[in-house]
Formats: C-alpha cells, structure tokens, sequence
C-alpha cells in the first residue's frame, strides 16, 4: 500500500513538476535565457535571448532563426547556440515566427506568415534594435542563421536590410526575386539528399512545396554580389567546403554534405561561428 501511495505521488509530482524542471525565462535582460516583447503594427511578437555570464561591452550577436513548424525555444535546445555563446561571449536572439513558420517574400512560402503578409524583417529588424538598446552590441558584427525555412528567412534579411555582417542558412534557399541584394558574407550548408529544399534545385516534396535554384547557382549569386575571387574546394570525409574570398574581407563559403538530408549537421554551429567571427561588416 505505502509503496502504490509513493508511487502515485511520484506521478503527480512528474505531472505537476513540469514548470519546475522547465520554468519560463524571465523578462529582463539578465544573464541566461529571458523573454522580450516587441509591438509591430498593434501585433506583440516574441523572441528568447541568451546573455553568456561575464559578456563585454560591444558584444556580437547571431540571431538563430527556427524552421517551418518549430519555434524558438526548439531551435535555443536544438542547435547548440548557447553554450558557443557562453564559451566566445556573443548573445544569441532566437525569434518567434508567426505560427511556427516565416514570410520570406516570395515562392508561396511559407504559410500563414505568406498570406498574411507578416513583416517579419521589421520584425527582426526591431528585435535585433531592442537588444541592441538593451545590452549593447557592436553593429558590424550582427549575424543571421537559421535551418529550412529560417535559412529562407536570412536569405531575405541579406536581400532586404544592411543590418548583418553575415548570414549562414542551412537546409535552404533563397525564394523570390532579390531586387536589391546588399554585399554580405555568406557560408551555406547543405545536403545533397535533401528531399525537401533538393540540392538540384526545383520543387522539393513535403507540404510547403518549395522550388528553389540550385544550390551551386545560388551560391554563385552571391559570389557575384560580393565581388568574389575563384573559389577552392577542400574535401575531408563527405563534406566538402568551396570557399571564395572577396572584396572588403567578405567571404562566400558553400559547405556541401554528400547524402546529407534536411538536417542540422552536427558541426554546423561551431563552422559557422568562426565563419562569422572572421567576418564582420
């Protein structure tokens, strides 16, 4: 009997305790991970923000953005951010798109933010404003990352704004026309078996349905954009790296993985640090 009674109060406290193990972050900017509101257009839009204890002035930040169906508190426990940020001393922002998904401003994706027409580079734009008012951050070197539909969403922010030094997409493409490309270093990372944003280019399988370039001819684009030299290759294992050098210390580096799928690679993050601490603007 004392054993059912113990096991039954376990289970409640398993039940009841889960915003104990898991409690919110506070507001404020304080050390670790809080919460931030930022108003758009009479819209409240939210982002998570990760300060590393012992940050020095003129701090450097990344903003990681989610993918399709995720959100932000997935991509801070998914993609290692945190604790690159707590060992290097940057701050890493992590925004909320509307209903899992971004408004990257062309091909149909993605979602609700696509038929809303959710602006979300003024709303990143003014998230990337709010920490920088907050914390204090050093503007030529404010970075952008993201997986799937977040690499979408970076591909915009290089289109759109002057705001990043540099972008790093991973599993994405760059969806609409870019009228107005700003020079910016670009490292991409992607899978040569990716179903979903195919490699090759053209419409991938899944529910968004996106149909991209290739990935070479994208990344081609943006060695045009920067006024790049030839690039090189370098091949260890399945991974190959085309690294290009450009003008004004840019660089555009496409990090290729052979059968990679629609995934976050393991060394993704480390790689694309050092590529964004080697170039800001």
């Amino acid at each position: 009997m004392l054993r059912r009674i113990a096991t039954l109060v376990g289970v409640a406290l398993v039940i009841a305790g889960c915003s104990v193990v898991h409690p919110k972050p506070p507001s404020g900017f304080v050390t670790g991970t809080s919460i931030h509101t930022v108003n758009l257009v009479g819209r409240e839009r939210h982002y998570r923000l990760h300060i590393p204890a012992g940050l020095r002035a003129s701090a450097r930040l990344v903003v990681v953005l989610h993918g399709g169906f995720g959100n932000a508190e997935q991509a801070e426990r998914s993609y290692g951010w945190d604790q690159l940020a707590d060992s290097e001393k940057f701050v890493v922002a992590y925004p909320d798109g509307v209903n899992r998904a971004w408004n990257v401003n062309g091909g149909g994706c993605c979602g609700r933010p696509a038929r809303e027409n959710v602006d979300d580079v003024a709303f990143i734009g003014k998230a990337v404003a709010d920490v920088a008012q907050n914390v204090g951050i050093d503007v030529a070197r404010v970075y952008a990352t993201g997986m799937s539909n977040g690499a979408m969403m970076s591909y915009t922010l290089a289109c759109d704004t002057t705001l990043f030094a540099a972008i790093g997409p991973v599993s994405g493409t760059q969806l609409g026309s870019c009228r107005s490309p700003h020079p910016v270093s670009v490292m991409a990372v992607h899978g040569t078996a990716d179903p979903l944003v195919p490699y090759g280019g053209g419409p991938g399988r899944g529910f968004a349905h996106v149909n991209g370039p290739p990935v070479p001819e994208l990344n081609a684009f943006w060695r045009n954009i920067d006024h790049c030299q030839k690039p090189t290759a370098e091949t260890s294992g399945p991974v190959t790296t085309s690294t290009a050098g450009c003008t004004d210390n840019r660089g555009v580096v496409l990090v290729t993985v052979t059968d990679g799928g629609h995934h976050w690679p393991d060394f993704a993050s480390k790689r694309l640090w050092e590529f964004f601490a080697a170039h800001p603007r």
